[in-house]
């Protein structure tokens, strides 16, 4: 366990940023997976609308430094191609 003051600060930041950061890569994959499942199907509207969703939780998280920015580029891109193969 820390000792020191600057240790224990530490500590409480890492959990609370730790806490933080598995909210927002949580909702990050449940977005990625309802885009796949909207891919997967046959109406066009809603794979665009879950493509886009993904893309904006995808760069959310980028922001946050949850991914790189380079990561989340190709995330994006990757779902953009099964879209195109879909379509």
């Amino acid at each position: 366990m820390a000792q020191h003051k600057s240790a224990k600060k530490r500590a409480r930041q890492n959990l609370e940023r730790r806490a933080r950061n598995r909210t927002v890569r949580s909702r990050l994959k449940t977005a990625i997976k309802y885009a796949r499942v909207a891919l997967a199907g046959t109406d066009g509207a809603v794979a665009s609308d879950g493509l886009r969703k993904a893309e904006r939780e995808i760069r959310k998280a980028a922001s946050k430094g949850v991914l790189s920015k380079k990561q989340a580029s190709r995330r994006v891109s990757r779902l953009a191609r099964r879209s195109t193969a879909a379509s």
